[in-house]
């Protein structure tokens, strides 16, 4: 009795007729491979071997950490997805969101995302609290009640970096403090960080660290070629004083970009209001934009690279924030991990944000 069902008659090589005849109509009708074709990229992407300590909070980081502020507003599931994975393929390992994105939809999605892919393990995971309609501000209560609704939209149970948002209601310093030492305590947060924190809410909290409670070990802080002026002064001083680890947000703004940029850095770039540049700033910033196209067009990249070249270049500076709202924007800013500025180049930006 044959061992092959009644559609699957044995030829006289032995093959089963059905097998033998589709590896026969596979090979009809597959095209040959040229000699000269490029050969299929195998094995972790070249970007998995680049990481950095992102300062004393114990982890490793791709120099470029991904934000999702567009996630849930301008961009939905799908194409959430798709960037992710485009970031994630190039070797990133660290995702950004806030709780107030999308009032907490850019979390769903992003944690979505994380369950799909299986990569919890994988991905240092900074989320922003504080600024949630439902759990504003920083107050005991509301700082606990802000960190498990995100850690339930997220679907994780921790946090690996979680950033304060102190820009909201205002809170008493050491009652933040003690909270986020239980949050860490209780394994709901890994590393602490600062967002909107100013200078001497700094050196307060290092008093505080120094009393036993937790320490600010990250700070973001809004910061680009063209955003310069929160970040420069007091606040780098305190920030390189205490080995402070900075993340700037806003890493790629909407006015280095004209009218005729690239359509994938103006997308990029919708996220910031216009609003917030006056007619000067714009002048500066064409002028900037000159010059980062006329020092790309030297490197053969894109003047959105150079700007995080920029970005990396600088002092403290550990890994910029970048908000992408489609996966053909993530190969135009991790080309800027791998850009090398000259003196000279440095120079020349620097001159036209005079």
């Amino acid at each position: 009795m044959s061992i092959f069902s009644i559609d699957e008659q044995t030829s006289p090589s032995g093959v089963p007729a059905t097998r033998r005849s589709a590896r026969e109509a596979a090979a009809t009708t597959a095209p040959p491979v040229h000699p000269s074709a490029p050969i299929p990229v195998q094995g972790p992407a070249v970007g998995t071997g680049i990481r950095v300590p992102l300062g004393e909070t114990g982890f490793d980081v791709f120099p470029l950490i991904l934000g999702g502020r567009a996630f849930g507003a301008s961009v939905g599931q799908h194409r959430a997805d798709a960037t992710l994975d485009a970031y994630v393929g190039r070797g990133g390992n660290a995702v950004y969101t806030a709780d107030r994105w999308g009032a907490g939809r850019s979390e769903q999605i992003i944690g979505q995302w994380l369950s799909t892919r299986g990569l919890r393990d994988d991905i240092v995971l900074a989320v922003r609290v504080g600024g949630h309609p439902d759990n504003p501000g920083l107050g005991p209560v509301n700082l606990v009640r802000a960190v498990e609704a995100s850690l339930t939209r997220l679907g994780t149970d921790r946090i690996d970096v979680l950033y304060l948002d102190g820009t909201g209601e205002p809170a008493a310093l050491d009652d933040t403090l003690a909270t986020a030492e239980w949050l860490v305590g209780a394994g709901k947060a890994r590393a602490l960080a600062a967002y909107g924190f100013t200078a001497e809410q700094l050196v307060e909290a290092r008093i505080f660290a120094s009393a036993g409670y937790p320490r600010f070990t990250v700070l973001d802080a809004p910061y680009s070629v063209v955003r310069r002026g929160d970040f420069d002064g007091d606040l780098r001083l305190v920030a390189g004083a205490q080995g402070i680890a900075v993340t700037p947000s806003h890493a790629v703004e909407r006015s280095l970009l004209a009218a005729d940029a690239p359509s994938a850095a103006r997308i990029m770039a919708r996220a910031v209001r216009p609003s917030q540049w006056g007619q000067s700033l714009q002048r500066r910033a064409a002028r900037l934009r000159k010059a980062l196209i006329s020092v790309g067009a030297s490197l053969g990249v894109s003047e959105t690279a150079v700007a995080v070249a920029w970005l990396l270049a600088q002092r403290l500076i550990v890994a910029p924030i970048v908000d992408a709202t489609g996966p053909q924007q993530i190969e135009d800013v991790v080309q800027g991990v791998g850009v090398h500025l000259s003196r000279a180049q440095l120079t020349e930006i620097a001159r036209a944000a005079e």
